[in-house]
Order: C-alpha cells, then structure tokens, then sequence
C-alpha cells in the first residue's frame, strides 16, 4: 500500500487551524521546520516580531513574514547600533508591513520626519505607535501620521522635545478614537494645545503630560471636562504651573479617575486634596503626590479614611506630614499594597500602624525617614510579613507603579 502524505490531504487553511492551536511559541517554531510549504505557513501567520535588521535584511525579513501586525525595532538606550533604523527602513515597512497595527520605534535616533511621513501614507491601518526618545521628530511629521492613521489609539512621545501645539491640532482633527497620549517632556506643549487636542479627542483614558512645565489650570481644567467619563490615568509630575483648580476639576468630573500623578506641583493645597478625597473615594487607586510641600496631616488623613481602593501612594518630602496623619483610622483595613513614606517627621509608631492595617502591604520606601531605621523597627519589635519588601536604605530595586 502506498504511503499517504499528510500534505496531499491537509489545506492551507486546514493547516492553519493546526498551527493556530499550538501555544507553546516552541511548538510553533517546530511546525516550520517540517517543510518547506509548513515553513512559508507559519511565517505568512506570524503576527509579532521584535528585531535589529539592515535594510538588506529588513526587505527579506516583510517578504516572508506578509502578516505581521505587531513589529518591534527599538533600541536599548545602552546598546544601540549604527546607523540603526532609517528613513529607507521605515518606507520599506510602509510597503511591506500593510498588516501591521502596532509599531514600535523607542530609541530610534536616526529616524526623521520624511520616515514618519512614509508611515502616515503606507500604514493607514496602524493603531499603535511607539516613537519615544526619537529627538529628531517635529511636528511636520507626526501629523502627517496623524492624517495618514486615523485609526491611531495609542501614541507615544515621551522625549520628542521638538513636539508642540500644532501636532495636537492635527491629533484633535484625525484622531478621535485616540485613547492613550505619552507626551512626558515635550516641554513645548502648552495649555492651549491640551485644550485643542481635548475638543477633538474626548475618549483619552491615559494622559501623561509629565514635565509639560508650560501645562497649568486652563489645560487640565479642559481635560476634566471633555474627558469626564473617560479618564483613568493623568500624570503632572513637576508641572509646577498645576494647582487646586485642577485638582477640583478633576475630582468634580472625572468620576472614573484611577491614577492620578501630581509629584512636585508644589501649589496643591490641603483644600482640592480634602475635595479629591471625598469626590474619587471609590475610583482612586494610585496616587503620587511627592514634593507637594503644602500638604499636611489633615489631607492625608483625608486620603487614608476616605480612599478605600488606594493601593499605591507616594508622600515622599511632604516636610508637614507626622505621625498625626495616621491616627484616628479606627477599625479601617487599607488596601496600600505599594506605600513610599520619606517623611522627615514620621516615627517608627506609624511603620507599626501601617503594619496593623495593611495587610496586603508589598513595598514600603522609608529610606528618607530619618527617625525609621531597621534597627529601630527590630527594637519595637515589629515583624514584617514575608513577601513585604522594605527599602530602608535606597539599596532595593524601586516598584514603578507610580512612574
């Protein structure tokens, strides 16, 4: 009897139903290397690649791998290669990449805005787009990806200093589905771009405008109204100009605020803090409010009592916070699972107080709290739960949830 091939029986889209039931990434990889037609399969189903290629091998690389929808082509700040991607790689990516919806470029320093252009005309499908700490990009060219991908929902920027205004027009004009902005250190936005980029994009749920230093009141005041229902996630750090009028903005609209990020806005008071703390008492669950030097034992107390859902909280150098902030919880369990004190003036009785009411506590930073030491903490004889990790003298790896 003669022997039967299973490519004789198998189709192409039988073979694929195969392969797409493999989950083991190692089991896809040996599909390919039974044939030659089982190898051209999986490549042509391939959905992710993550890589450093010349254009020689770019070229080869999109005629093989047709479907790709997620590619990768960052760099590592500490180990970038020369020249690295181009403007040539990124038109032979609009050509070739006609699939693709998430595009990651972070680090790529080459890359201009005549390789940005060739994205807005060749990936009209991109839904993803990662070009932090890319210095040479203006707005010329992102907006022409701003025209090009109007299905755009993620962009990032962090680093592109030359970013300004005129780039949030033309985001507001195309880009109504957009639903995360990175624009951290795009020191040229201001308030008005905030207002114009909002009148057009009213589904932002993460907004990251840290060290946006031309950022205050008028902006974030046109945030909390156009993206009310929204807005999960806002970072201000060191937007010096932010005070109370955002903060009560905020509380007073945005009613599914989760994370909010307020670091070095040294012009919060006691006051909007109280407002925030009885307005997003259910929906508030990280908070950074470091360097806030006119906080107080007041607002904080406000925060513990009220914000039921608080996980993360950072109150490092808020000079005016002591031991009377953490008295009076009563009979409240809190949720803090990542909690950075580095308060001058708090005692080790408030360690033994978080240590009573927050059981799920993973991370605690006391490094900057002169009266906390370890030896302290054995010497009244506090016992740390097992998997709580203890930064007591800045020797430990520091949690980014609050980044």
């Amino acid at each position: 009897m003669d022997s039967i091939c299973v490519n004789d029986i198998l189709r192409d889209d039988e073979l694929r139903s195969i392969l797409s039931k493999l989950e083991n990434d190692k089991d896809k990889e040996r599909f390919g290397l039974v044939c030659k037609r089982w190898l051209h399969l999986q490549s042509t189903d391939r959905k992710k690649l993550s890589l450093r290629a010349g254009h020689h091998m770019l070229k080869k690389i999109a005629a093989r791998f047709s479907r790709v929808v997620e590619l990768d082509l960052s760099q590592s700040i500490s180990r970038s290669y020369y020249p690295g991607v181009t403007d040539s790689d990124l038109s032979l990516i609009a050509d070739g990449f006609k699939c693709l919806n998430y595009l990651h470029l972070q680090n790529c320093k080459g890359i201009t805005d005549a390789g940005m252009e060739s994205i807005g005309c060749g990936l009209t499908s991109l839904q993803s787009l990662d070009v932090s700490y890319c210095r040479k990009l203006t707005d010329k060219g992102l907006s022409a990806v701003a025209k090009g991908c109007c299905n755009l929902r993620i962009l990032h920027l962090a680093g592109c200093r030359f970013v300004a205004d005129g780039l949030l027009q033309a985001i507001s004009e195309n880009c109504h589905n957009l639903e995360e902005l990175v624009l951290q250190g795009c020191i040229n936005i201001s308030d008005s771009g905030i207002t114009e980029l909002v009148h057009g994009c009213q589904n932002i749920k993460i907004l990251d405008i840290n060290k946006c230093s031309n950022v205050g009141d008028v902006g974030i005041l046109s945030v909390s109204k156009s993206c009310s229902s929204s807005l999960k996630t806002l970072k201000l750090l060191d937007c010096y100009k932010v005070g109370d009028e955002s903060i009560l903005s905020l509380a007073k609209f945005c009613k599914n605020l989760e994370t909010l990020i307020i670091g070095g806005c040294r012009d919060i008071t006691d006051d909007s803090i109280k407002f925030l703390a009885a307005a997003r008492q259910i929906s508030l669950r990280n908070l950074r409010m470091d360097w806030c030097l006119n906080i107080t034992d007041s607002s904080l107390n406000c925060i513990l009592t009220q914000c039921r859902n608080l996980e993360a909280l950072d109150i490092s150098c808020c000079e005016e916070v002591s031991d009377a902030a953490f008295q009076g919880l009563g009979e409240i369990e809190l949720s803090l699972k990542f909690f950075k004190v580095n308060c001058p003036r708090v005692t080790v009785e408030v360690i033994g107080i978080l240590l009573e009411k927050c059981s799920a506590l993973e991370y605690l930073d006391v490094r900057s709290c002169p009266l906390v030491t370890k030896a302290g903490c054995k010497e009244a004889g506090l016992q740390f739960p097992q998997n709580c990790k203890v930064n007591f003298a800045g020797d430990m790896l520091e949690y980014d949830v609050l980044v």
